[in-house]
C-alpha cells in the first residue's frame, strides 16, 4: 500500500534552518509529481512546495519564495525539503503529499517550530 513517512522536523529559532524528508513506498515515485504542505493551528492546510516527477520543474508560494527548496531523488523514493531563513509563521505541522491518479495520499506530518 502507499506510504508517505515525513521525518526532519523540529525545534529551531528563527533564521535556522531545517530539511525534512518524505520515504514514499508502495507506488512507482517517479511517475508522480509531489507536494509539500503545511497546516498551522487554527488554519487550513496550505501548499508549501510542488515538485514535477523529474524534479525539473518547480512551484512555491510567495510566502516561502528564496527560503525553501524542494527536491527529490527518485532512486531512493525519497522528497526533501530545505527550509532556509525560518521564521515564526513558519511554524507548522508539515505533510508530503502523492496524487496518484484519483487517490490523494499524506503523510502523518512532521512538526516544525520556530521559536525563540
Amino acid at each position: 500500500q502507499v506510504q508517505l513517512v515525513e521525518s526532519g522536523g523540529g525545534l529551531v529559532q528563527p533564521g535556522g534552518s531545517l530539511t525534512l524528508s518524505c520515504a514514499a513506498s508502495g507506488f512507482r515515485f517517479s511517475w508522480y509529481d509531489m507536494s509539500w504542505y503545511r497546516q498551522a493551528p487554527g488554519k487550513e492546510r496550505e501548499l508549501v512546495a510542488d515538485i514535477s516527477n523529474t524534479g525539473r520543474t518547480t512551484k512555491y508560494p510567495d510566502s516561502v519564495k528564496g527560503r525553501f527548496t524542494i527536491s527529490r531523488d527518485n532512486a531512493k523514493n525519497t522528497l526533501y525539503l530545505e527550509m532556509n531563513n525560518l521564521k515564526v509563521e513558519d511554524t507548522a505541522v508539515y505533510y508530503c503529499r502523492a496524487v496518484i491518479g484519483v487517490m490523494t495520499r499524506w503523510g502523518q506530518g512532521t512538526q516544525v517550530t520556530v521559536s525563540s
